[in-house]
């Protein structure tokens, strides 16, 4: 792209998103250092997503942008003349052929030589589409071919074998899971098992014993699904392949374990901590899917209301004090923090972080990983943190009175501390700190907010649909019909693109408690967490449920959902 493209694109995007011309000057200028492309280098830094890098390209250049590759879109016949290892390499997927053109879908329009090649290859003209990168390569996976290999089938295959109890093929540091040619059956199966489940978009894979059966559940969007049933015969021999390619002791089986692997699924990189505990009928074992090479989520990007969206922007700027998120396991702690440091990580700012594990690398800031094998800790990285003059510190959790101590003391010394607690809501911060043996006066001095969320599942797009809910429903959450978009809500009837469960993807919603000068003042008096929330509410603070039914009414989930995942209020409030 020369600089009057460039300069059109930047003109786009300063319109249509949130970008500002400082961090356009800023991109510049690395652009000018590192030769790269000045979208990428505005993905990089996490100034624009890829989706609305590439909307801004369709308007710039006038081709299409679509934002989901779907099985009605895709001509199998053209995938068996374009090779699987060339689409995977150039990140590009032939899509239908129409007329004399075939429709090419690409993150890079402007990437000419493989769009030219696969027009020699099918002999005919190209018209490329735009996609999101993630969006290729599920379409690549989906599409070339996988249907025979699937896991179901495999286990149909294999169920009357005599299945060895021990697997020894060991699996290289990344080796790519979609490669099962050659391979033993139970490796194949757990190549298979981790492909459908990356494919399902799952958190976790729960290989679970019984006394009769095996059983494998996949968490999607916080759910968990019963998927897979291997013959129980696969037992010992699943278990000895995941513990050697974590690099765990086989013979080992009264103990828990922990490891890790790191495989490839095409362009995938994917980081898997494993968990192996002993149970009456033999492991059980659970498999944490955390994909490196996803881009983390701005914070306008987090399901945050304006209003909330705005609070959070001036409480990250406060040159010091403790921000604390509280949440069960899970609830988006962790992204919410990428997104707080993202937006405040400028070159005048040394920021450093404490993790466990390290989830996303993000340029400019320093990001050390605890290992507790040699004793480097929480409290250890954090205070040795504090020897490296930062400006900011994240810290993972705050699990015990010594991490908890050091960081309230780096906050009262000038520095900006974010951290996260186990609790149910954001009043309950306050009593876990206390309990850790804090006293009350560090806590309302060095605490500036508590902020609680939850991860909610969004109504799937493709089966939308509206409803008239009952008065009694509507009551039974402080609702009127009145309150209402055109008297309805939504809900998602099930499809094949959200699995038949009516939900495709989440968000977030949040509980905000600012400690002001009445806040504080209660911390002192040693008020109960229920009394401190009451006063939020009064207040103005929005607890998590009614955040949750804001997001009902503008149709994004279901009043199913958020009861699901938020509590019911104290009657008082």
């Amino acid at each position: 792209m020369n600089g009057s493209q460039n300069n059109q694109l930047c003109s786009i995007l300063l319109e249509r998103t949130s970008l500002t011309e400082a961090q356009i000057k800023k991109c510049l200028s690395i652009q000018k250092m590192e030769g790269a492309k000045i979208g990428q280098v505005l993905m990089e830094q996490g100034f624009v997503t890829e989706e609305e890098l590439l909307l801004a390209l369709s308007e710039q250049l006038d081709v299409p942008y679509v934002k989901r590759i779907t099985e009605a879109m895709v001509d199998r016949d053209l995938l068996e003349k374009v090779p699987k290892n060339f689409v995977q390499t150039y990140r590009i997927m032939p899509l239908s052929k129409s007329g004399n053109a075939v429709k090419v879908a690409t993150t890079d329009p402007l990437a000419i030589q493989p769009l030219d090649d696969i027009g020699l290859i099918l002999e005919c003209g190209v018209q490329p589409v735009l996609a999101r990168s993630e969006e290729i390569v599920n379409a690549i996976n989906s599409f070339y071919g996988h249907a025979a290999g699937a896991a179901e089938q495999l286990i149909e295959d294999i169920s009357g074998e005599d299945i060895p109890t021990q697997v020894i093929d060991i699996i290289d540091d990344a080796e790519d899971v979609l490669d099962i040619a050659n391979k033993a059956p139970v490796i194949k199966f757990i190549n298979l098992m981790i492909f459908q489940a990356v494919r399902d978009r799952a958190t976790d894979i729960h290989i679970e014993p019984y006394e009769k059966e095996l059983v494998v559940r996949y968490r999607i969007d916080g759910i968990l699904y019963k998927t897979l049933s291997p013959p129980k015969s696969m037992q010992g021999a699943i278990a000895s392949r995941i513990k050697i390619m974590s690099h765990l002791n086989i013979a080992e089986k009264r103990l828990p374990q922990d490891g890790r692997i790191r495989i490839k699924m095409a362009d995938k990189d994917i980081d898997i901590r494993v968990s192996i505990v002993p149970t009456s009928f033999g492991e059980r074992i659970v498999l944490r899917l955390l994909y490196k090479s996803e881009q983390y989520y701005s914070l306008d990007q987090l399901g945050l209301s304006h209003d909330k969206l705005e609070t959070l922007v001036k409480l990250i700027h406060i040159p010091h004090g403790i921000i604390l998120l509280t949440g069960p396991t899970g609830s988006g702690k962790t992204t919410t923090l990428y997104g707080s440091l993202t937006k405040i990580n400028t070159p005048d700012k040394n920021i450093i972080t404490v993790e466990d594990p390290v989830e996303y690398q993000i340029s400019g800031i320093g990001q050390i990983q605890v290992n507790r094998k040699i004793n480097l800790t929480f409290a250890n990285g954090l205070r040795s943190i504090l020897r490296q003059d930062p400006d900011v510190m994240m810290v993972g959790e705050i699990r015990d009175l010594e991490t908890a101590e050091i960081a309230i003391q780096a906050s009262l010394t000038g520095h900006l501390v974010f951290s996260t607690l186990h609790t149910n809501d954001s009043a309950g911060a306050v009593t876990r700190l206390v309990d850790m043996g804090i006293e009350p006066y560090l806590v309302a001095s060095s605490v500036i907010a508590m902020i609680a969320q939850r991860l909610v599942r969004v109504i799937c797009q493709h089966c939308r649909e509206s409803y008239e809910p009952t008065p009694e429903t509507l009551a039974q959450l402080g609702l009127k019909k009145s309150d209402l978009k055109d008297g309805v809500l939504w809900r998602g009837k099930g499809c094949d693109s959200c699995l038949k469960t009516g939900y495709l993807g989440r968000t977030g919603i949040y509980e905000i408690l600012k400690v002001d000068n009445e806040i504080r003042k209660m911390i002192l008096e040693k008020a109960d967490s229920n009394e401190i929330k009451k006063r939020a509410v009064k207040k103005g603070m929005l607890t998590l449920r009614a955040d949750g039914l804001r997001i009902v009414v503008e149709g994004i989930t279901t009043l199913e959902e958020i009861m699901r995942v938020t509590q019911e209020e104290l009657e008082e409030i």
